[in-house]
């Protein structure tokens, strides 16, 4: 995995609240093992219309938002514990996903495949949703090492997983993690 440290960028906010994980990728589209791809399918039935058509309305198809940090409802993730919702987030580009509330196990998800989910306060999260709504260019930096998310609105402190964060600062899924090991582990059967 790509090393998750600091960086600025601008947001897509998609305010609504209780996206389940057959929203985040359908379950037809759930047939492959290989993580490349999900990503055109990311909230497939809103951004596109029945006959294939772009739904113009749908907040990932409007032109003014973009950026690789998603500012979502409160409770995202919910449903079942499929971890293609993380792969297609992570394969449309998305780095950070901010709620007022995930799902453990979509959050767990997120993490494993190098996105960070951010749980904000709701009345932060409402605020940040106003200030995108009228500034799609308005940037954030997202400070890991510091457990930090800096807007205009203000500095909001999040909390994480101490080995997750390591496992994110680092580059590491968790056997990246078991081989860094590698040496104290040889010493500790040598010695035992």
């Amino acid at each position: 995995m790509e090393k998750f440290i600091k960086f600025t960028d601008t947001a897509i906010p998609l305010s609504t609240e209780n996206i389940d994980t057959d929203q985040i990728i359908p379950a037809r589209f759930l047939k492959a093992t290989d993580k490349k791809g999900f990503g055109n399918n990311l909230f497939r039935d809103w951004r596109f219309k029945k006959d294939g058509s772009i739904n113009k309305n749908f907040v990932l198809n409007n032109k003014n938002y973009k950026g690789s940090i998603l500012i979502a409802g409160d409770n995202f993730g919910c449903g079942s514990s499929r971890e293609h919702a993380a792969w297609a987030l992570a394969d449309y580009g998305f780095k950070v996903v901010i709620s007022s509330f995930f799902a453990d196990i979509f959050k767990g998800n997120a993490l494993n495949n190098g996105i960070l989910p951010i749980q904000v306060t709701p009345n932060y999260l409402e605020k940040l949703l106003v200030e995108i709504d009228k500034n799609p260019l308005s940037e954030m930096t997202v400070d890991l090492e510091n457990q930090t998310l800096v807007s205009k609105i203000g500095e909001e402190k999040f909390q994480i997983n101490a080995y997750k964060k390591l496992c994110l600062l680092e580059g590491y899924d968790d056997i990246d993690f078991l081989i860094s090991k590698t040496e104290i582990i040889k010493e500790y059967e040598l010695n035992s």
